[in-house]
């Protein structure tokens, strides 16, 4: 099967019906989405499929098969941030980070979707990530302040 991740084609020897995450993690080395739990429900291992957020951990690797798969590692231009990464350390929008990947990349997919989202869209777009450390006041400002920054 072939993935496309982070804009490089991958041709893997895979169970179609594997997790995404699993794949990405152990076959292509990318362990930047993390598994918190495999149910889907924490937002840890989001990905963006051809643009769009998804949970990798319930996304057969055959379901993202040629599509376009961004993960956090593909988000940065060389040494520099994404404006949603470096929102994300310019206003300290994490605490212990295991969540921070899934929130980014969530928010990226928001911003794709609403270049300049109110708090509540922010906040809409963010559901279903969870923060155990409760920086969501933090994480909010991030996205707002990526948002102001976007052309």
């Amino acid at each position: 099967m072939d993935l496309i991740v982070n804009g490089e084609r991958h041709s893997l020897v895979v169970d179609r019906e594997r997790s995404l995450l699993s794949v990405l993690r152990d076959e292509d080395g990318l362990t930047g989405s993390k598994y918190g739990g495999g149910e889907g429900n924490c937002g840890a291992c989001t990905v963006l499929i051809a643009g769009e957020p998804a949970q990798s951990c319930v996304t057969s690797a055959s379901a993202a098969a040629e599509r376009h798969v961004t993960t956090i590692e593909g988000l940065a231009d060389g040494e520099s941030l994404h404006p949603v990464q470096q929102a994300f350390v310019d206003h300290s929008a994490f605490q212990c980070g295991y969540c921070t990947p899934g929130f980014i990349i969530s928010a990226v997919g928001l911003l794709k979707r609403n270049p300049h989202p109110d708090e509540k869209e922010i906040r809409s777009g963010l559901n279903g990530n969870i923060c155990r450390c409760g920086a969501y006041a933090r994480i909010v400002k991030a996205v707002r302040s990526a948002s102001e920054t976007a052309e």
